[in-house]
């Protein structure tokens, strides 16, 4: 008899690392769409199509990740990495899933650097993201049959959307769903042991590189360690820390040059955290460009290094466990927050809306890849661009 997918058979059957390195070399290419979209990526190809896990379990990975500073797509790939290969899996789908962005946000930086603008994208983006809409909502709702096990979560996520629509921080939304279920599974069981849980958390301009930077590899290797360890929720938190360090406090940068570095961020696949990336080659060149892109993510392994092993023990206690189960909900309230403001941006005329409903047709009817939806819905945008 086969195993069902994500099965404890399937689990002790350590995979070689080296196998992971294609599927998430390809998810780092074609990964649109922010922090949402890689999840709605990760969880078709790894749960529904390769069966590594089952999607409870995955759910555990993405409410950890969100309880830790960095970007937490991620930090869900290291997750998945470290359980299907161990500490060399974990290098692997990390690396493999930072890779292509990181080398695709060089080009373009050098492109920048030479030529004194952005090279022009709009056209790519304008048929990926109303795919991408498609995507994550379909991943929305398989979450949903999973994570909304009782009438309390359902109250507890109806309550995370209505916080975070009104600009609830991210983490205090966590936090506070995680307790408040922990809290009432508790009282319903009426256990005397309920005491309160406090849980404690880390807190266009030119091209061309000004001739008077002359920046160390080291400080710029500093800055952003620092930053990859504290910095929570979105690539918007990311640009205040970004400014006080390199427009205001070392004048690296000017105003109009970071905020290009935040837009490269965007509109390239993969972690939006690559916006280190072209500011390392901004201020420093390659050698800077590879400085910044490790600073910025080692935090994140460490931290998944770390606390990887405890995950599965979280659902041997009560308390932990239904705490967990209020983070998962959560967090998917949380990205149906963000589809909502990407479908707003996304479906702006008949062309994109059509796009995103046939692509859902797609999906969901004929199970057709995301991976190939992504790259049609591009080839649509560049067509529709040309025709106009």
């Amino acid at each position: 008899m086969e195993s069902a997918p994500g099965s404890a058979t399937a689990e002790r059957r350590p995979a070689r690392a080296a196998s992971l390195a294609w599927p998430f070399l390809k998810l780092g290419t074609v990964a649109f769409g922010g922090p949402a979209a890689h999840l709605a990526l990760m969880e078709d190809e790894f749960v529904r199509r390769a069966g590594w896990l089952s999607r409870e379990d995955f759910l555990d990975l993405v409410g950890a990740a969100s309880l830790i500073p960095g970007p937490s797509s991620t930090e869900v790939a290291i997750y998945l990495g470290y359980r299907r290969a161990g500490w060399r899996g974990l290098v692997v789908a990390g690396c493999c899933f930072i890779l292509p962005a990181a080398l695709m946000v060089s080009a373009i930086a050098w492109a920048y650097v030479r030529f004194g603008r952005l090279p022009q994208v709009g056209a790519i983006l304008y048929g990926v993201k109303p795919v991408v809409v498609a995507i994550v909502l379909q991943a929305i709702v398989a979450f949903a049959r999973t994570a909304i096990k009782t009438r309390v979560l359902l109250a507890v996520g109806v309550g995370c959307v209505v916080a975070a629509l009104l600009g609830a921080n991210p983490l205090a939304v966590l936090l506070a769903a995680g307790t408040l279920h922990a809290g009432a599974t508790a009282a319903r069981r009426a256990s005397r042991r309920s005491r309160p849980l406090v849980l404690l958390a880390a807190g266009g301009g030119a091209g061309a590189i000004p001739a008077a930077v002359h920046a160390s590899l080291a400080k710029l290797f500093l800055i952003f360690l620092k930053t990859g360890a504290v910095v929570f929720g979105s690539g918007y938190v990311l640009l205040a820390f970004l400014r006080a360090d390199f427009v205001e406090r070392t004048h690296w940068l000017t105003g109009g040059q970071l905020l290009d570095a935040v837009a490269v961020g965007q509109i390239t696949p993969g972690p939006v955290f690559t916006t280190a990336t072209f500011i390392g080659y901004l201020v420093a060149g390659p050698a800077g460009a590879t400085v910044a892109t490790i600073a910025i993510f080692l935090p994140s392994f460490a931290l998944v290094a770390a606390s990887g092993p405890l995950i599965p023990r979280l659902r041997s206690s009560p308390f932990a466990s239904s705490f967990l189960d209020g983070v998962n909900v959560a967090s998917l309230a949380l990205m149906a927050v963000v589809t909502w403001h990407l479908a707003r941006d996304a479906m702006t005329d008949a062309v994109t809306a059509s796009l995103a409903a046939v692509a859902a047709l797609l999906l969901l009817r004929f199970r057709v890849g995301p991976v190939w939806l992504i790259l049609g819905g591009a080839a649509v945008g560049l067509i529709a661009r040309w025709l106009g």
